[in-house]
């Protein structure tokens, strides 16, 4: 009885592509691509012991985050005709307003949505899925959603209404080393989950792609391994070394394979920095850092006869530092009301083994037939279901509250801090930020007792959308003469935009934790400005009793060369000596 409901949606669809083809998806909820299989693994998935990857990796027990939880699935997204229906799929707003419309009548508690879009992200009034989330809030149903793998550009965020929590991605304490042992006796450490090995003890040459490419590849994407792209007569029985960038990671091994390659080495160009996201690749290989890609580069280009041995890798847990920002995931400020901090939280979305569909393959590619039931992904699709899990958890902790009230103490109990106490960093070596993971990385425990939420109404959502564009979102309810602004709605974070100076925001708290509590503020202020909150103490003498405060802002000219950034963040905590209640400050200088 895990599954109790499944529905498909794809009248949108049709209308605009034609019937499907039944051989890319089933015409029913089941699912083809196993993205759906992994994601819903991950939310309420059962423990399963001794379950593990293709060729072993990551061996244990596999659960989801709330494992006696139930599930009803709407299936919205489908696949892009064309040369690649496996890979590339598309979700209509109407079939998912009409899923998720359904999914409140069908009385759920949580949505777990792992869709996000890239590009321009369109106005609230024209976001289906923030249409179908607003009207899913009204009714106290918590809506997740991924924030998207566009980073890690700045302000490529999606899912950006303050009704829906977005989540951002970041790595785990565990890697799968793979060592590369080069011709002059140095050793690399790549990672990879690809079940083939080479054989023992012999050495293997090695070439760079762009080394190894067929007249009239364009010179940009000489070292992408695209298709068609390498030259069999160069590159046979070799290790390969392909870059990053375009195209898909495992087609760079398909590639790599069809010219005759022995191995595919993939490095990461510079955007992507330390992170290395794992791959079942179609024959050995493994992916390795920038810093590494570049020191294999200098063997390559100073020896005659580069070689190289790939030996056996392994899963190795308690890696440090963990967690650290993907680079894939999208970053903030929120291009539509950057007053409005997004993503909200940060969770496990780097490598994560989950279940998975025995109709896909585990790289999804023509031509691979291998069949899996867990498999290893990556992406702000795997975070979202973690968050979601910790949504199901407070919701059947406490009943009662709204869905404000839980994305608050997610957000409010979200940590800064890596495991090892120092700041989260970015997959690049950067200090992370805000922009990077709003709040912080969850912390599931922590959020069950957060002490203080930060609550919102359907009613200060809809003011919210008059303030921030104009936007009417309820026809019911038209747009006040005059609003507040729109940093003035009840959120855990705040971001102000366009100081002039000055500005002072007023947060409401109310007491979820015992009767009698007095909780004192502590400010850490944004470089260049000071904060002032008032009053600096909240007595509350029973639980569900409310308190406003100020925060004011203000600009003091002393920002100086080294911490002028473009978004500076501080925070203000409340604690009664239990509970720490926190929140990021950021004020957006541009």
């Amino acid at each position: 009885r895990k599954v109790i409901g499944a529905r498909y949606y794809l009248k949108a669809y049709e209308t605009h592509h034609g019937r499907l083809n039944a051989t890319n998806a089933y015409r029913s909820p089941r699912d083809h691509d196993g993205h759906g299989t992994h994601t819903a693994s991950t939310v309420a998935g059962r423990a399963v012991p001794g379950v593990a990857a293709l060729g072993g990796f990551a061996a244990g027990a596999a659960s989801g985050g709330a494992p006696l939880a139930r599930l009803a699935i709407y299936k919205v997204c489908w696949p892009i005709p064309g040369p690649n229906p496996n890979i590339e799929n598309t979700c209509f707003d109407a079939d998912m307003l009409a899923a998720m419309d359904d999914a409140v009548g069908d009385g759920v508690d949580v949505m777990s949505v792992s869709i996000g879009s890239s590009g321009k992200p369109p106005r609230l009034p024209d976001d289906g899925i923030a249409v179908g989330a607003l009207h899913a809030a009204r009714h106290g149903v918590v809506v997740v959603c991924s924030g998207g793998n566009s980073g890690p550009a700045p302000a490529t965020v999606s899912n950006l209404a303050p009704w829906i929590l977005t989540v951002g991605a970041s790595s785990i304490d565990r890697s799968f080393n793979s060592p590369i042992r080069l011709g002059n006796g140095m050793v690399i450490m790549g990672q990879t989950v690809t079940p083939y090995q080479l054989p023992a003890n012999r050495t293997y040459p090695m070439v760079y792609a762009a080394h190894a490419v067929v007249p009239g590849t364009p010179a940009n994407v000489t070292n992408q391994c695209l298709p068609n792209s390498l030259s069999p007569k160069k590159v046979r029985g070799k290790i390969v070394v392909c870059l990053r960038g375009s195209g898909l990671r495992v087609g760079k091994g398909l590639e790599v394979k069809r010219a005759g390659g022995a191995a595919i080495v993939l490095g990461n160009p510079p955007m992507y920095g330390s992170e290395v996201p794992v791959d079942a690749h179609v024959l050995p290989g493994t992916a390795v850092s920038m810093a590494d890609v570049n020191t294999i580069l200098k063997y390559i280009n100073s020896s005659a006869n580069p070689t190289a041995y790939l030996e056996r890798s392994r899963t190795v847990v308690d890696v440090k530092p963990s967690p650290v920002m993907a680079q894939f995931s999208s970053r903030g400020p929120n291009v539509l009301e950057p007053s409005i901090l997004k993503p909200d939280v940060t969770a496990p979305g780097l490598n994560i083994l989950a279940a998975w569909s025995e109709a896909s393959s585990p790289t999804k590619l023509d031509g691979d037939n291998r069949v899996v039931k867990y498999n290893i992904m990556s992406g702000t699709s795997m975070s979202c279901p973690h968050v979601s899990a910790t949504a199901v958890l407070l919701k059947s902790a406490h009943p009662d509250w709204s869905a404000a009230a839980i994305r608050s103490a997610i957000m409010t109990t979200a940590t800064a801090n890596n495991a090892e106490g120092g700041p989260i960093m970015n997959g690049d070596g950067t200090v992370a930020g805000p922009m990077d993971y709003g709040s912080g990385h969850i912390r599931p425990r922590h959020a069950l007792d957060p002490g203080l939420v930060y609550d919102a109404s359907f009613q200060d959502y809809l003011i919210f959308a008059c303030a921030s564009g104009g936007a009417q979102l309820d026809h019911s309810f038209p747009c006040p003469a005059s609003t507040p602004r729109p940093y003035e709605l009840n959120y855990p974070s705040v971001a102000i935009h366009g100081l002039n100076r000055s500005a002072t925001v007023r947060r409401t708290v109310t007491n979820v934790g015992q009767h009698e509590a007095r909780y004192t503020v502590a400010v850490v202020e944004p470089a260049g400005f000071s904060v002032k909150v008032s009053p600096t103490s909240l007595a509350f003498a029973r639980t569900g009793e409310k308190k406003t405060f100020a925060i004011r802002i203000e600009a003091t000219g002393k920002r100086g060369r080294r911490l002028d950034r473009k978004y500076p963040a501080g925070s203000y905590t409340w604690s009664d000596g239990v509970h720490v209640v926190r929140s990021p400050v950021v004020v957006l200088v541009g």
